[in-house]
C-alpha cells in the first residue's frame, strides 16, 4: 500500500503531516503543491495544539510492504 504524506512547516516552527492513502499515480507534483497551497491558504487544519500550517515543507510517497508469516 502506498500513502502520500504532506509536510508542512507550522507557525510554531515545527512539521505537521497530512497522510493520503491509496493516491493517484503518477503522483504530479504541480497538483501536489497547489493542494498543499490551497490547504495553507484556507486555514482549516490546526496541529494539536493550535498551531496553523505556514509554509510548503514537502511531500513524499511512502510504500509498505507487508508479508504474512505463518506460525501455525
Amino acid at each position: 500500500m502506498k500513502t502520500l504524506e504532506l509536510q508542512f512547516t507550522t507557525d510554531d516552527n515545527k512539521t505537521a503531516r497530512i497522510s493520503i492513502e491509496a493516491p493517484i499515480e503518477p503522483v504530479d507534483t504541480d497538483q501536489v503543491k497547489a493542494a498543499m497551497a490551497d490547504i495553507i491558504e484556507s486555514n482549516v487544519f490546526r496541529t494539536s495544539n493550535g498551531s496553523a500550517y505556514m509554509e510548503l515543507k514537502g511531500a513524499r510517497l511512502i510504500e509498505n510492504n507487508i508479508t504474512e508469516i505463518m506460525i501455525d
